[in-house]
């Protein structure tokens, strides 16, 4: 990724600096929170239009993580940047497999589109996982289909620049008619905080009953 691909933000008029100083300084300044997500309408969507119920939630946390900055910015070549977006780097299996790969792609402005793509990369990919598409831009995205989700760590290779927000998922439970998952997201408490995590869940649901 070049230096023409984000906006570099002026560290010292940083409205975060003093944030990002004071958790610079713990050992590990990763968090995770998991709430609960009506998703009843994606369902009812997905069903609808013959889409992967899987992929359009893929596609909607994308678009509501990229709505909320503090979700965009990373640390790159030494300089605090704002990216101008990031992309969805999703586990997937293949019918009657097993095992999980790995796919990386933009959202892109249509949820039909990305879905449909999705569904073609998938099934056309026989690699684990094609480097070339990986970068700091991403979200890593994985569910968990057979379980309720009640919280989940990630592994990771120990990097405190790490920007990379990593969202999961589980069963939904039926509940008053409505569909409930757990969602969990973690990220690094130098870059977010738990209010971002809440505009981030905000967006997310005004999404949802756009549909």
């Amino acid at each position: 990724m070049s230096a023409d691909d984000y906006e570099i933000i002026d560290y010292a008029r940083w409205p975060r600096r003093e944030l990002f100083e004071f958790f610079s300084r713990v050992s590990n300044p990763f968090f995770s929170v998991t709430f609960n997500l009506d998703v009843t309408r994606v369902y009812e969507y997905a069903k609808a239009n013959g889409l992967s119920f899987y992929y359009a939630l893929t596609w909607l946390i994308t678009k509501a993580v990229n709505s909320v900055e503090a979700l965009r910015c990373a640390k790159l070549d030494g300089n605090i940047v704002l990216l101008p977006e990031r992309s969805p780097s999703f586990t997937d299996m293949k019918k009657g497999a097993d095992t999980f790969h790995i796919v990386t792609m933009p959202a892109g402005d249509d949820i039909k589109r990305f879905c449909l793509d999705a569904k073609r990369r998938s099934e056309a990919q026989s690699e684990f996982i094609l480097m070339s598409e990986e970068g700091p831009n991403l979200i890593f995205i994985s569910c968990l289909p057979w379980v309720e989700l009640t919280a989940l760590t990630n592994e990771r290779d120990f990097d405190p620049d790490d920007a990379i927000p990593r969202i999961a998922w589980g069963k939904y439970r039926e509940a008053g008619g409505r569909k409930i998952l757990g969602l969990s997201i973690e990220l690094n408490h130098r870059f977010a905080d738990g209010y971002h995590i809440g505009k981030f869940n905000e967006k997310l649901c005004e999404l949802i009953e756009e549909l």
